[in-house]
């Protein structure tokens, strides 16, 4: 079994994770099972329906647990739920949230269009600085919602800066940390209070599953246990499983994710097709320094903006031979998406274009194939971009 003082590779490789008593099995088993055999009216062996709780889910919400640092942990059967019950357990109709602007397309939608409706009311800060949090931050405020990295716009927002602001004000901060993961950065030991995943991506790892988790302190998990129970968004054992295996090799994952990313990023900001790259191990990226202090390395996600706009990106998304066009991100595959037409797909275009995320926007999720050969795959499809948008110039 673990040791408090083991480090991260070890936790997640044996965290939650001992023999299976009944068998000895090495592996925690798939445990699927709706319902337990009870003694007696009440009396059971820690499980009664696999709703409440499910062998294979706990060891799931063990490991996270270990892996973020917190006291207990919730797993979901989405990224999404896990949100939503997030915002339902700690919050009441009236209350304010204040969230970082540049955030996933889901989550603006959850707020906008479902949480909207119930009475909660959300400010964005386009500037994501703690001053500018700050400034929104009211009487009524009992949350701060921030990503870091952001999606898509790769910004960085200092954690322990933010989670001040938000305790001065007697509100929580929550961090979406899906794009770092737990191996690049662990908000709770900078002072957030909640953390969030959409486990589908890193720390599955293999775009094979979709599941969502929260994790922190034991007291504030309760109404979350209670909301997830009440409601049902609980994971299947076989997706908790799957989820477990993923993050066994998310450390050496993540190695080689950070480091084709950061050779990429490099090679990007050179090329004549591309305006502008957004990737914090930039030493000019204006999150250099503070993602430096707060995360073990960049990580994997990279977005360009296209010379040529919404024609020569289009050709750029279509163009490619190893870099999937697909929702998502974390795969050890590469892919590449429109954060205009997928992903954020929800947020209003003029929301969007306030934002920055315009038709020229591509996101790149780099996968863990040999560098040189995503490098090439990406400096023919930019060809491809760049001849296209040459002859729509030429044919105006």
């Amino acid at each position: 079994m673990p040791h408090s003082d083991d480090r991260f590779s070890t936790l997640a490789i044996h965290s939650g994770q001992g023999a299976d008593p009944a068998t000895g099995a090495t592996v925690v088993p798939i445990y699927a099972t709706s319902t337990y055999t009870q003694a007696a009216p009440g009396i059971h062996r820690g499980f009664e329906y696999s709703r409440t709780g499910n062998p294979t889910r706990t060891a799931l919400q063990e490991c996270l647990a270990a892996l973020e640092g917190a006291e207990a942990c919730a797993a979901f059967s989405s990224g999404l739920a896990a949100t939503s019950a997030t915002l339902s357990a700690h919050l009441k109709p009236g209350d304010e949230v204040v969230a970082a602007a540049d955030l996933y397309g889901g989550t603006y939608r959850l707020l906008e269009r479902v949480f909207k409706p119930w009475g909660l009311v959300t400010r964005y800060a386009d500037d994501a600085s703690p001053a500018a949090l700050a400034q929104l931050v009211g009487a009524k405020t009992r949350l701060l919602w921030v990503e870091t990295p952001t999606n898509p716009l790769l910004r960085i927002i200092d954690i322990a800066a933010v989670a001040e602001v938000a305790h001065r004000a007697g509100a929580l901060l929550v961090v979406d940390n899906t794009f770092a993961s737990p191996y690049l950065q662990q908000p709770l030991r900078l002072g957030a209070d909640l953390v969030v995943h959409s486990t589908t991506k890193y720390l599955g790892g293999h775009s094979d599953v979709v599941g969502g988790a929260v994790a922190g302190r034991r007291t504030l998990m309760e109404p979350i246990y209670f909301h997830q129970n009440a409601v049902g968004a609980v994971p299947g054992p076989f997706d908790a499983w799957l989820t477990l295996r993923g993050i066994k090799t998310l450390a050496v994952r993540m190695e080689r994710h950070s480091a084709n990313a950061e050779h990429l990023a490099a090679w990007l900001k050179l090329h004549d097709s591309v305006e502008r790259v957004y990737y914090p191990g930039l030493p000019e990226h204006s999150g250099h320094e503070i993602a430096r202090r707060q995360m073990r390395s960049f990580g994997g996600m990279i977005s360009v903006r296209v010379r040529g706009g919404r024609t020569a990106a289009l050709r750029f998304l279509t163009s490619t031979r190893l870099f999937s066009l697909a929702e998502s991100l974390g795969g050890v595959e590469s892919l590449i998406s429109h954060p205009a037409t997928m992903t954020h797909a929800s947020i209003p275009p003029d929301v969007r274009a306030q934002r920055g995320i315009d038709d020229g926007l591509v996101r790149l999720s780099v996968g863990i194939e040999d560098v040189a050969d995503l490098q090439a795959d990406l400096a023919a499809a930019l060809a491809a971009a760049a001849h296209r948008f040459n002859e729509t110039n030429k044919a105006a």
